[in-house]
């Protein structure tokens, strides 16, 4: 027994290192190719995994698996709200919650549908695709947006979106379950789910934002932290995250709004100090960096080829359909009203093609394959191209097209 338990061990370790390993190399290639680093963790997943070279099998580490992705999504989402400025972000939230809340459930009606007609599959599994794929990914556009000199408003507009969606597009995604699988729907129970998902989180982030913050305050008594707010930090981002999923709350919104305490903690009047906080901002950097790296290469490892190669053209169409039709129309619908923003017609055309997919709806194809759903596999087939597709076409593509439409800010 002891024998097992530490050669599991030596597995673990040697999994991480390799993932690390692989994803030093592939970022260095990254560079030299120009594309997208997530793009090539996918490609060194896809090598090192099952597929290909067989030196990473996610089957064996479930558990390991489940917890980098869910820590690592939980990580960067409060990494992005630390980007968030709480003043630009109260000029465009009308904006925010429609294109996080209608806007996934119109990528989802209008991707059903196609999916419908060009798989010919049933409506029901059609529509549950569509909403395993409508919602967008924080752990792409929060390192992206970092690179970029574009306006303040649109960049936290496409950020926050990115992290409250997640909430919509998995309460879309198990109300369509419940009515496969045979169990009651109702619109406005699913409307009370998502409200109370996200301002669950909501609350919860908010509180564990400002005790975080008054136990490290150096100008308060109770800031008996205030040299430890890394660790602190740390800490609360896992206990707010698991406390939120406890209550059934949105544990992705917690974190993110945690994350928009920090990040504003002088429009609060909390002040941590100087050494503690440059200590916290490089740890943060390193530890998002490997996160990333781990993410992404060990969800290239769950490609399955032959399914995909065998379903490539309506797969293509599927995911053209949500980058031309269902984002376009779903931004249109949602901000076009929000006459406060004031978005410009360029800025309208940006918003239309930044959309880019990745952890969570990895993780909800994910969890149909394991769950045996029928179509699943198909379903699977296409949340991964459409990651790769959209990391690799339109993330590559989002620096030059705010050059081009002179969005870019010097």
């Amino acid at each position: 027994m002891e024998n097992a338990i530490i050669h599991s061990a030596d597995q673990l370790m040697e999994l991480v290192g390799l993932v690390i390993l692989a994803g030093l190399i592939f970022t260095k290639i990254s560079n030299l190719v120009k594309l997208p680093d997530v793009v090539l963790y996918i490609l060194a997943g896809i090598i090192l995994g099952p597929q290909l070279l067989n030196w990473i099998n996610i089957e064996k580490f479930p558990v390991e698996n489940q917890l980098i992705l869910s820590f690592g999504a939980a990580y960067i989402l409060y990494d992005g709200g630390r980007e968030i400025d709480l003043k630009v972000l109260n000029q465009v939230k009308l904006s925010v919650g429609l294109l996080s809340t209608l806007g996934v459930v119109i990528s989802t009606a209008i991707v059903g549908f196609a999916a419908h007609y060009v798989f010919d599959i049933p409506l029901m599994y059609a529509l549950l695709m569509g909403s395993v794929v409508a919602s967008t990914d924080p752990s792409v556009l929060v390192p992206l947006f970092k690179k970029m000199n574009i306006s303040n408003k649109l960049k936290q507009s496409i950020i926050s979106e990115s992290a409250f969606n997640d909430a919509a597009g998995a309460v879309v995604t198990f109300s369509i379950l419940a009515i496969i699988l045979g169990g009651e729907f109702s619109p406005l129970t699913s409307i009370i789910s998502l409200v109370r998902s996200i301002g669950g989180g909501l609350i919860i982030g908010a509180v564990a934002g400002y005790f975080t913050h008054l136990f490290t305050d150096e100008k308060r008594k109770l800031g008996i932290f205030k040299d430890y707010a890394t660790e602190l930090v740390l800490v609360t981002v896992m206990g707010s995250y698991l406390i939120a999923n406890h209550f059934d709350f949105s544990g992705f919104t917690a974190v993110f709004v945690m994350g928009m305490f920090c990040g504003n903690k002088k429009m609060f009047k909390f002040w941590i100090p100087e050494e503690s906080f440059q200590s916290h901002l490089r740890f943060k950097e390193v530890l998002t960096i490997i996160l990333r790296m781990m993410i992404f290469i060990l969800l290239g490892t769950h490609l399955h080829f032959n399914v995909l190669i065998d379903n490539l053209v309506p797969t293509l169409i599927v995911v053209a359909v949500l980058i031309f039709i269902a984002r376009p129309v779903s931004v249109l619908a949602c901000i076009l009203f929000d006459k406060k923003a004031e978005w410009s017609r360029k800025q309208i055309i940006y918003l239309m093609w930044v959309r880019e997919t990745g952890v969570i709806p990895a993780a909800l194809a994910g969890m149909l394959v394991t769950s045996g759903i029928a179509h699943s596999d198909v379903i699977s087939a296409v949340t991964f191209a459409t990651i790769m597709v959209t990391l690799t076409f339109q993330a590559s593509t989002a620096g030059l097209l705010a050059k081009f439409l002179k969005l870019d800010v010097k």
